[in-house]
């Protein structure tokens, strides 16, 4: 079966659902959008590999995971979604020990955390895609800001429907306040591991620059 490299496109959280996350993946060379649901944790993992420029003042599960595999000279190699039941997508591990491969079933969201931290390449089957991608619109204004942040999990939910991407509202009043703010609350969210909001708020701080 043909494999289809896939890339993250952001994290969105639900306003319906409480602690519900969608990790929105894009195959590289299309349009079509892999939406999976993930918990805050992962959530939060995740965001921090995105950003790095946030350092955790202690490691997270996944971080104690790449030290110990580094340890022991363990590469992850890719990660593969192979399957989607019921809604649920499953994937493996596709690791790598002095010249022997493995392969290690894992959540799907645990995979792309630690896939993150190795620069290893996201795969999953064209049958899948076929199954689960869905197309999302973007209007020119979004196109030109990017604002990918503003993808909602209850309106990308829906297997195969087509949605519209509203514009997201001011996130905590960010917009808000100076440079010199953003960066304290910053250090104040990483200081009390609230990674979640650190991610939030160092998006704020990219733009400005």
């Amino acid at each position: 079966m043909s494999l289809v490299r896939l890339k993250i496109k952001g994290i969105s959280y639900s306003q319906t659902q409480n602690g519900a996350y969608a990790l929105i993946l894009n195959e590289e060379e299309g349009d079509r959008k892999l939406p999976i649901v993930i918990g805050a944790f992962e959530a939060q993992s995740i965001a921090i590999a995105l950003e790095k420029e946030i350092k955790p003042p202690r490691p997270l599960t996944h971080d104690l995971f790449k030290n110990f595999a580094d340890r022991f000279k363990i590469v992850v190699k890719q990660v593969i979604i192979h399957k989607l039941v019921d809604g649920v997508f499953y994937s493996s591990i596709i690791c790598e020990r002095e010249n022997e491969e493995e392969i290690i079933d894992a959540r799907t969201s645990d995979a792309i955390a630690l896939a993150l931290r190795f620069n290893a390449p996201i795969f999953t089957y064209k049958t899948i895609l076929d199954k689960a991608g869905i197309f999302l619109k973007f209007s020119s204004k979004e196109k030109e800001e990017d604002e990918d942040d503003s993808i909602m999990v209850d309106e990308i939910l829906q297997e195969g429907e087509t949605v519209e991407i509203e514009s997201g509202s001011d996130t905590h009043g960010y917009r808000e306040m100076s440079l010199e703010e953003l960066n304290t609350e910053l250090d104040k969210a990483v200081a009390s591991e609230d990674y979640e909001k650190a991610a939030k708020l160092r998006d704020e701080i990219s733009k400005r620059k």
